[in-house]
């Protein structure tokens, strides 16, 4: 299993105990609405952070992948040249 599923099934089960736990506990409805919200934001800046986090390791790969394909794209292109010289010269 992946970290990023772990973290999303960690985030997706502790909201679902917070709002469970909430909606179980003996409190007016006034109050229980208002710590759901109080909950709502506390999770949705971890998403945020989470998802900005996750945003800028994708940039980061990208830019490897890309290096990684310019630096394949110039070792082919010179095997090429060195296999055309190679049969040039053999002929």
């Amino acid at each position: 299993m992946s970290k990023g599923k772990f973290a999303l099934g960690a985030i997706f089960g502790a909201a679902i105990g917070a709002v469970a736990g909430i909606l179980t506990a003996p409190k007016s409805g006034k109050e229980t609405r208002a710590e759901i919200k109080a909950k709502k934001e506390v999770i949705k800046a971890d998403v945020t952070k989470k998802a900005a986090k996750a945003k800028a390791q994708a940039k980061v790969a990208v830019k490897e992948v890309k290096s990684e394909a310019a630096d394949l794209k110039n070792r082919t292109e010179r095997a090429v040249k060195a296999a055309k010289k190679s049969f040039k010269s053999q002929k």
